[in-house]
């Protein structure tokens, strides 16, 4: 199984990034996860549950069959491709609408021996790129996957919020950890 790595491209570790970076152990399990660039102690220590952790960049590790998840990517990523790659490398970058393109000049464009692949031109939350990669591994299309481009998360009488991202659907409901949904409800203003 390949390694699910996560660049850290935030300048600190927001509670969001430490519900997603959960939701990610949850998927693909702490033995199959690195998250790079992480340079906060008290973040460390919570992030560490959840995977290794390294502050230094994925740049710098000199990883090898190594594949970068970048929207703008040319090709789409394969099953068959799929199982030559050891790393798959994804940036934990806080995602504005509309999308700035920020995976490239921040990620693709440093990691010169890598091959860049994009799972889909529309932008998606990490935990949510992570699971479609980790279906990509195990054998699906990315046209065999269901996806709802936003949801709207009701946060009380009369107020909701829309997350302009595409999700991947599972029975029939988009994949979204309870976790961040309980952390939009409680989260006073945007």
């Amino acid at each position: 199984m390949p390694t699910y790595v996560i660049e850290h491209l935030e300048e600190k570790a927001w509670k969001w990034c430490l519900i997603e970076y959960m939701h990610i152990f949850r998927i693909v399990k702490k033995s199959h996860l690195l998250f790079t660039n992480i340079k906060w102690n008290n973040e460390k220590s919570t992030i560490k549950k959840y995977g290794a952790v390294t502050p230094k960049s994925v740049a710098e590790l000199k990883l090898r069959n190594v594949c970068v998840l970048d929207p703008a990517a040319r090709k789409t990523l394969t099953p068959k491709e799929a199982n030559r790659f050891d790393y798959f490398i994804f940036g934990g970058i806080l995602g504005n609408f509309p999308a700035q393109k920020r995976t490239t000049p921040e990620l693709t464009s440093r990691l010169k021996n890598a091959a860049a692949r994009n799972i889909g031109k529309k932008q998606m939350s990490t935990d949510t790129a992570v699971y479609v990669v980790k279906q990509i591994v195990e054998g699906k299309k990315l046209s065999d996957l269901a996806f709802q481009d936003k949801i709207e998360i009701g946060l009380g009488k009369n107020e909701s919020t829309i997350l302009p991202y595409r999700y991947i659907i599972l029975n029939k409901k988009p994949l979204i950890s309870k976790e961040l949904v309980n952390y939009l409800k409680k989260k006073k203003g945007f």
